[in-house]
Parts: C-alpha cells; structure tokens; sequence
C-alpha cells in the first residue's frame, strides 16, 4: 500500500476524518488548511503530534478537539507528515 493510502487509512482508524476531511472544513479544518496553516514552521509536526494527541482548543474555532491517545508514536507521525505535505 502506498504510504499516503496508509497514512489516510489511519486517519480513518483513529476517527480523524469524523470532523476533518482532506480539501473541506467539516467539525474541524481540511487538512489542506492545517497544512497552509503550518507551512514553513519547524515544530508543526511535533506540535500537530500532540494535538493529536491531547487534544486541543480554540485554534481554529469554539469547538475542541478531543484528546486520541490510543494514536501509537509511529501512526502519529506518518499521519502528521501525511497532513503537511498536502
């Protein structure tokens, strides 16, 4: 399996795409703006990560993002490098 299938069969089994798709804001932002967003800075894969991870609030709207720490360290950061190379 290609790795950006792998990376989107993922986010589909740790239920990211319930709020995000790739190119439409549903609950949350694309992952295209998420990538935009976080374009050029070095730390965004890490700080995505734990968003990800602990979940988050008030970056991109009232409504927060609930923690998914069930997300192993390795499916995090092919999902994260997934989502910024967009």
């Amino acid at each position: 399996m290609p790795a950006a299938q792998a990376s989107e069969a993922l986010l589909k089994k740790y239920n990211c795409t319930a709020c995000h798709a790739i190119d439409k804001k549903l609950v949350g932002p694309s992952y295209k703006d998420v990538a935009k967003k976080y374009k050029g800075q070095k730390d965004a894969a890490d700080m995505l990560a734990q968003k990800i991870k602990k979940g988050g609030k008030g970056v991109w709207g009232p409504v927060p993002m609930p923690p998914n720490p069930a997300v192993s360290d390795a499916d995090l950061k092919k999902m994260v490098s997934f989502i910024l190379a967009l």
